[in-house]
């Protein structure tokens, strides 16, 4: 058995009431007596029972996240960021997968809440197959979601403002000459797919010119290479394509590049993230920047505001994105490639959309 807190009383010669005492600070005991306290523990090897201060304190400092899948480099710079932010507070991140699965989110979220967390952050893998385990954990323990949402609100939510995101994307390559965009994205299983697919739509409808119909398959790589096979083989290609995310985007441009087309000369591709490798990849990825960090730092705002004592109306918190300018896009006549980076009109900064709106 592990040393118990009456083997550290029994060691420093004191009541095992004096050593809890000295041991969880919550109430003063005599400088000598703490101090053959502390000294007995660090000999002994003792390690307070986590539970049983749980249990007493109501709180177990922790925190639960479930993001799809931890392969998706959009997902770790999540939770990097979220991990980061809660560094700076003592407060330890229990990390799931959900798989994509809805079946393996719930479990994930019961196990957290079996454990006690102090609340929840939360990226559904599905809009709708997910809403029954999003909403029963959300009635239990406060509960932010990040970059994704299920369908009908019932819990707060952050992330990027998607429309405004593929208003920069589609002006861009438009104002580089652009007379016929496409876009490839996933299937509408996601909010985040859902609503980049109706920002492109809308946005390309106020540019004017030709938008061809959509590619959807999934986030991946691998998705990126066949609908670029697809464009290739259907033809003409569009003057630029915009792509749900930077994953799509790298993969088409492997696409592209085995079937002979140069790009940006003959198609401009933009992504959507900036993951790490996006400004490694030949060449170097245009794509619209998520604030992570901004996004983090609202999700735990957010969490930590939620009550379940007295509940308020959901919020959602839509940051403003940042267009990354390289080198998969035509030059903008006039800026040549000087210009690196540019953003929207709020330069990027959290802004808030629908504060106290149901989601």
């Amino acid at each position: 058995m592990g040393v118990t807190i009456h083997d550290v009383a029994r060691a420093a010669g004191v009541s095992v009431a004096s050593a809890s005492r000295a041991l969880s600070g919550r109430r003063k005991v005599g400088a000598d007596v703490a101090q053959r306290v502390a000294q007995a523990a660090a000999e002994l090897g003792y390690r307070p029972n986590a539970v049983a201060k749980a249990l007493r304190d109501q709180t177990t400092e922790t925190i639960g996240m479930v993001v799809p899948g931890i392969g998706n480099p959009f997902f770790t710079m999540i939770v990097e960021a979220v991990e980061q932010q809660l560094q700076q507070t003592g407060v330890d991140l229990l990390l799931c997968s959900s798989q994509y699965t809805p079946e393996i989110e719930a479990r994930r979220l019961d196990t957290l809440m079996a454990r006690r967390v102090d609340g929840l952050i939360i990226s559904p893998c599905d809009m709708e197959a997910s809403v029954p385990a999003v909403l029963n954990a959300a009635g239990q323990v406060p509960l932010v979601q990040v970059d994704r949402y299920i369908e009908g609100g019932g819990a707060d939510w952050v992330g990027v403002d998607d429309a405004q995101a593929l208003t920069l994307a589609v002006d861009h390559v438009v104002a580089g000459g652009a007379r016929s965009v496409a876009f490839v994205g996933s299937r509408l299983v996601t909010s985040s797919a859902r609503v980049r697919l109706d920002g492109f739509q809308r946005a390309a409808a106020r540019a004017g010119g030709e938008a061809r119909s959509p590619l959807l398959g999934d986030f991946t790589l691998g998705w990126g290479v066949e609908a670029g096979r697809s464009l290739l083989a259907e033809g003409p290609l569009p003057d630029a394509v915009i792509c749900g995310n930077d994953e799509i985007a790298i993969g088409l441009l492997r696409a592209l590049r085995l079937g002979g087309v140069r790009v940006p000369e003959e198609v401009s591709v933009v992504g959507f993230d900036d993951v790490g490798y996006a400004a490694m990849c030949d060449p170097p990825l245009t794509t619209v920047r998520q604030p992570v960090e901004a996004i983090a730092a609202e999700a735990l705002r957010l969490l930590g505001q939620v009550r379940m004592d007295d509940p308020r109306p959901a919020q959602r918190i839509a940051i403003a994105p940042q267009l990354v300018v390289r080198e998969t896009s035509r030059p903008v006549p006039g800026t040549g490639r000087s210009v690196r980076e540019t953003s929207g009109p709020v330069g990027g900064a959290p802004t808030v959309t629908g504060e106290e709106t149901p989601t």
